[in-house]
């Protein structure tokens, strides 16, 4: 069978590529990829090629395919797992595999799996490992999105509170205290504090920064004040691109408490130091976002390490369970995570979405694979409804839904765009 894919050949060096799959092996699955979200990992994972932990060294030969953040059907199972799964099946794939201690994963390390193509072959470690979750929800693009979401997820599981005196550890954000989402304006941050409101262990008290005003401005309008106000939560959208002294102006925000859990949601050494800043005794400062730079340094305030108990912890995704947790999320309605995507475009644009990535703004860049389309930002339809009957009819139906993504449109899309 014939594959279209975007593969990584080496550092920024991305194709477009038609080639041919092999007869699936019994203890492997043919499956058909029909939504992939872009990580800003896989943006990382272009620059550094080779360099990059998980991507192996021989890419020039043997190039990977790019993209994990991917949601299809079963079209082929293999005779070992012919008892588990059948033909039909929607999936999504925890790409932290962990298989017997390696790194490699999909969208990283793999030449026949990856999110940036039309069919791949699932390998025999992915099921061995648990990490080929079905599927029940509605949409495709919810389970692009459920991987992300466990990032979240696990983030919230891996921070931690001490009882002071008897060093026991409490997992988890700290139920009734102050939480901080620095850099939170966009489509992580979000989601992320809409994960907060709803979470069995929820604040009182949640701040989101920003320096961007319009992601904020976004923001507000999809999760508004008030829906945390519903629930005994004060949320607050912070603007603080011209703050002169932000930590002063964190900390009055807690009466001068400071904030139990810090969440940084950007690798930038200012942001880590405010968080730093910030923390309350027995805070928690959770480094959400990884940076490119190996050597990635900040200070840190050691005299509050020693007699505040604060501490720091950083996550690279989520486990399988936090991956399940955001499946079942989904499936029963209890998140949406549509406001997350701000971007729609098909597997032709895959390539320059991802070198361009940081520049482009917005949230999640959600693809769509089998068909060809350029990238357009989901507000953007509106204004380009006169290019085609495709454009206007998606508009009207994002309009109809508030301004969002939704299972109505990706299933116009689909019946009517362009194939690749």
């Amino acid at each position: 069978m014939k594959t279209k894919a975007v593969r990584l050949y080496g550092k920024n060096d991305l194709r477009l590529e038609t080639f041919d799959l092999k007869e699936i092996k019994e203890d492997e699955i043919l499956a058909h990829i029909i939504s992939d979200s872009i990580c800003m990992s896989s943006y990382k994972a272009t620059l550094m090629g080779s360099e990059h932990k998980r991507v192996p060294i021989n890419i020039k030969t043997s190039p990977i395919i790019i993209g994990h953040e991917f949601c299809g059907e079963i079209v082929k199972v293999g005779k070992k797992w012919k008892g588990e799964f059948k033909k039909g099946d929607k999936f999504a794939i925890q790409p932290a595999v962990n298989y017997k201690g390696k790194l490699d994963a999909p969208g990283y390390s793999y030449e026949n799996i990856g999110g940036a193509s039309t069919y791949c072959i699932i390998p025999n470690e992915i099921m061995e490992s648990g990490c080929l979750l079905k599927y029940n929800g509605s949409a495709f693009f919810y389970g692009s999105l459920c991987e992300p979401l466990s990032c979240i997820i696990g983030g919230f599981n891996a921070s931690y509170h001490t009882t002071l005196g008897s060093y026991t550890h409490k997992m988890g954000i700290k139920k009734g205290g102050n939480l901080a989402i620095l850099a939170g304006g966009g489509a992580m941050g979000l989601a992320a504090t809409s994960l907060a409101i709803n979470s069995e262990n929820a604040p009182l008290l949640i701040v989101v920064t920003d320096i961007d005003k319009e992601r904020l401005k976004r923001a507000s309008s999809i999760l508004p004040v008030k829906r945390a106000t519903k629930k005994g939560i004060k949320l607050v959208y912070l603007d603080v691109s011209d703050s002169k002294n932000i930590a002063s102006h964190l900390l009055k925000l807690t009466n001068g408490k400071g904030f139990d859990d810090v969440f940084v949601y950007t690798p930038i050494k200012s942001v880590v130091e405010l968080a730093d800043e910030i923390l309350a005794v027995d805070g928690c400062l959770n480094f959400f976002a990884g940076p490119t730079n190996a050597n990635f340094k900040a200070e840190l305030n050691f005299y509050n390490v020693h007699y505040n108990a604060v501490h720091i912890v950083g996550t690279s995704g989520g486990n399988t369970k936090d991956m399940k947790k955001a499946l079942s999320l989904i499936e029963k309605g209890e998140l949406n995570p549509s406001n997350m995507i701000t971007h729609i475009g098909g597997l032709d644009a895959v390539i320059d979405t991802t070198l361009k990535l940081p520049l482009i703004g917005g949230g999640k860049k959600l693809i769509y694979t089998n068909i060809k389309m350029p990238l357009i930002a989901v507000e953007e339809f509106k204004k380009r409804e006169n290019e085609s009957e495709l454009y206007k009819k998606l508009a009207k139906i994002i309009s109809e839904n508030g301004g969002v993504w939704s299972e109505k449109a990706e299933k116009y899309l689909l019946e009517n765009a362009e194939a690749i």
